[in-house]
């Protein structure tokens, strides 16, 4: 579970506390904050549009990618939806599963 955000969001600050939280309540599930002006480069090609933007997977296959409204009710939902005995098929570009593979190796 990966929050890709940007400090200088005020929607994002705000909803790091969500995130951290929703964190501690689901310990099995690793969670990632990336600000994307810190980690430009390893975005490459992936465009993030709008805030929060939440990228979930399994391995190196990306489940979700996509901006979601800044509520914890949307977050859990997402998570219980995502669980990984829930997963499905991959929804992500190329380009999200190189970034997922990244981002595994930096949460290693």
């Amino acid at each position: 579970m990966v929050c890709l955000c940007a400090d200088w969001c005020t929607a994002c600050r705000a909803y790091r506390a969500v995130f951290d939280h929703a964190a501690a309540e689901h310990p099995g599930v690793r969670f990632l904050w990336i600000d994307i002006e810190d980690s430009a480069a390893m975005l490459d090609q992936v465009e993030v549009e709008n805030f929060p933007t939440i990228l979930i997977g399994e391995g190196e296959r990306p489940h979700f990618f996509g901006a979601i409204t800044p509520q914890r009710e949307v977050l859990l939902r997402l998570i219980a939806a995502h669980r990984p005995l829930d997963m499905g098929q991959d929804t992500g570009s190329p380009e999200v599963s190189s970034l997922l593979r990244r981002l595994q190796d930096i949460a290693a």
